[in-house]
């Protein structure tokens, strides 16, 4: 009798040994099971991007291309440019035949207006496809374009003519040097800065003198026509036609 009640505290002993584990091994499966599942905190992710003065290309896509009935203002013929956020209100733009800041069109510009030069060695009309140039003195004949290194991505510059406003938004800038073939041909190339690129949409490249830069920097040179060796040209795409 006292063997047998001796063996069965025994065996109860054993039983209760292994129950114990079985759920102590239970519990530490399931805990491991809840650390595994549970997501790691994920840091903030931070940037190492110092701000330049410069206002930095949007990420976003292009402005979109816009249906254009084509317009062929002729040589001679005048338009008027708006530029709200640098104070420019309708100054005339007075087209002719030849290239940026020649004879003639310096000519037009000592008169205080823009000019718009066309043909093979110019731009287009405003609202065609290819590269519409307008340039405008900056420090002198009232300086119509002289906030125009100020003009900031993404501004607009409304072109009215022929019934029609032309809403061109600026996407780029570019520096240019009188003294250098290839950059006078970035400038009046069909797609702005792109020489030898075939042109899809309308564009526009304003152009006025670096002189206070230049001279800053102790360059004096300037060609027979009076302009200094550099040229900031902002450029934009036309996004939107209206009527006038």
């Amino acid at each position: 009798m006292a063997d047998s009640l001796a063996a069965g505290t025994t065996l109860l002993l054993i039983v209760a040994v292994v129950g114990c584990s079985n759920i102590s091994s239970t519990a530490e499966g399931s805990s491991r099971t809840r650390t595994e599942t549970t997501p790691a905190a994920v840091p903030p992710r931070t940037s190492s991007h110092t701000p330049t003065m410069t206002p930095p290309r949007s990420t976003s896509a292009p402005p979109p291309a816009v249906r254009l009935r084509r317009a062929q203002p002729q040589p001679g013929s005048a338009a008027s440019v708006t530029i709200p956020s640098i104070g420019v209100r309708r100054l005339r733009v007075v087209a002719y035949t030849g290239h940026a800041d020649d004879l003639p069109g310096t000519r037009i510009q000592d008169r205080g207006l823009a000019a718009s030069p066309r043909g093979p060695r110019g731009g287009v009309g405003p609202g065609e496809v290819g590269n519409l140039i307008i340039t405008a003195h900056r420090t002198s004949a009232g300086g119509p374009f002289r906030r125009l290194p100020s003009l900031r991505h993404g501004e607009h510059i409304v072109i009215t003519t022929g019934g029609t406003r032309y809403d061109y938004v600026v996407t780029g800038t570019m520096t240019i040097s009188f003294r250098s073939a290839a950059d006078l041909a970035r400038q009046s190339a069909p797609v702005p800065g792109h020489p030898g690129r075939r042109p899809t949409r309308p564009m526009v490249t304003l152009s006025t003198c670096a002189t206070p830069e230049d001279h800053a920097r102790g360059n004096y040179w300037a060609d027979e026509l009076g302009n200094p060796e550099h040229r900031i040209d902002k450029v934009g795409v036309l996004v939107a036609m209206r009527s006038a």
